[in-house]
């Protein structure tokens, strides 16, 4: 009798436990995460994220995957048109406008204390009429890194300040007569008009002022004609339109290029694959103003989303928690976003930081204007005309300006 009781016993509890299971398993959510490729650690990053947090949460899952840049906004337009989008995205800072404009981006409800743990200047980019719709992910002013053993060898002790001294300084460079040249110029692929911007703001130029596309004026002009008259004077490296940034980042790797305009990831590249580099950072070369190219990246929650809850736990919970803040920044080479990483002593003690930090009073960002992205392509079929002769920088510039008033009125 107690044998029969006991197997009724065990066998009731059997089934309890499977409705609870089966309870649990129903109640389990998925959230996918779409992600930008900064490098090979980047799924490493952000797989450790999802493992605490599902550690965190029994039973719920978070799937990453990672996309190269350069494909991933298409692939988010194709999973938009398709239903299919995720739950959670990396963004380019300056696609958020259109998102909002489209009633794509979910707006974030963030706790007075979780708002104030950002460096407050991170945040404006992507809040629009007061309301956020995204957590900045990546920030990064611009700086120049030069060659030290370069310069030296051409006979120039201290980087050049403004563009003259840039020009000057790639002339002694080609007349070492090496395989080594003067200043790198990005003429191929994503962020090819921010190279020009560097120009373009440093000699008081605008992207857009007074509601009108500003490609066109006179300090626009100027701008590109300097980057004209250094490649045809030899002082680029040959054909910069066949070039993207990984590519003139690898010749200043080698030691091939003098003076190259980038951002702090960089010296984590440098530190793992050319170590004995001699090289250091200096602010953006000046025309008549200071001026540097501010960017972020952004992670957002998709409106779409059937786990928004869930999402904004793993993004408050794990993704901005400050273990992984570090870790993300130091690995990928990024400024800190938040006031606690902000503090830790890999970035509060690291002198090479100075170089980007003391320039983000002069920051530049992309205007948070619709269809951004088609006034983009705009500017770099332009100045990828003038970089092969086919236009001179004018009759390019006058183009494109045309083509961004249009998309300004739609």
């Amino acid at each position: 009798m107690y044998q029969t009781k006991k197997s009724r016993v065990i066998s009731l509890l059997a089934g309890t436990a499977a409705i609870v299971f089966a309870s649990t398993a129903a109640q389990a959510e998925t959230i996918r995460v779409v992600l930008g490729y900064y490098s090979a650690a980047t799924q490493g990053l952000f797989e450790g994220m999802a493992k605490d947090f599902m550690e965190k949460h029994p039973g719920d899952e978070v799937k990453i995957e990672v996309i190269q840049w350069d494909n991933l906004q298409q692939r988010l337009t194709t999973d938009i048109a398709g239903g299919t989008e995720p739950d959670i995205a990396m963004i380019g800072t300056r696609w958020l406008v259109d998102y909002v404009k489209n009633d794509i981006a979910e707006p974030m409800d963030l706790t007075p204390e979780f708002k104030a743990s950002f460096i407050e200047s991170f945040l404006s980019p992507s809040t629009f009429d007061g309301t956020m719709y995204g957590l900045p992910v990546a920030a990064s002013a611009r700086a120049m890194y030069y060659n030290k053993d370069l310069l030296a060898k051409a006979g120039v002790n201290e980087p050049p300040t403004n563009w003259d001294g840039v020009v000057d300084t790639a002339r002694k460079i080609k007349a070492l007569g090496t395989d080594a040249y003067g200043f790198a110029l990005q003429g191929k692929e994503i962020e090819t008009d921010a190279y020009w911007y560097y120009s373009l703001w440093t000699h008081g130029g605008e992207l857009i002022k007074d509601g009108k596309s500003g490609v066109a004026s006179p300090e626009a002009i100027k701008a590109l004609t300097l980057y004209k008259s250094m490649i045809d004077e030899g002082l680029t490296e040959p054909d910069p339109s066949g070039l993207n940034r990984q590519d003139i980042e690898r010749l200043f790797k080698q030691g091939r290029i003098g003076m190259i305009l980038t951002g702090p990831w960089l010296r984590g590249q440098i530190k793992a694959d050319a170590p004995t580099l001699n090289y250091a950072l200096s602010p953006i070369p000046e025309g008549t103003t200071k001026a540097t190219y501010g960017v972020t990246d952004t992670l957002m929650v998709f409106k779409s989303s059937k786990q928004k809850e869930l999402a904004m736990k793993f993004l408050t919970e794990t993704a901005f928690s400050p273990k992984w803040r570090i870790e993300f920044s130091t690995k990928e080479g990024f400024l800190p976003v938040m006031k606690e990483e902000a503090a830790a002593p890999v970035f509060a003690d690291d002198p090479q930081l100075k170089a980007f930090t003391d320039m983000l009073p002069y920051a530049r960002f992309a205007p948070p204007v619709a269809n951004w992205e088609q006034m983009v392509d705009a500017v770099i079929a332009a100045v990828q005309k003038v970089y092969i002769g086919q236009a001179q920088p004018e009759a390019a510039l006058k183009e494109a300006a045309a083509t961004i008033d249009g998309l300004i009125q739609q």
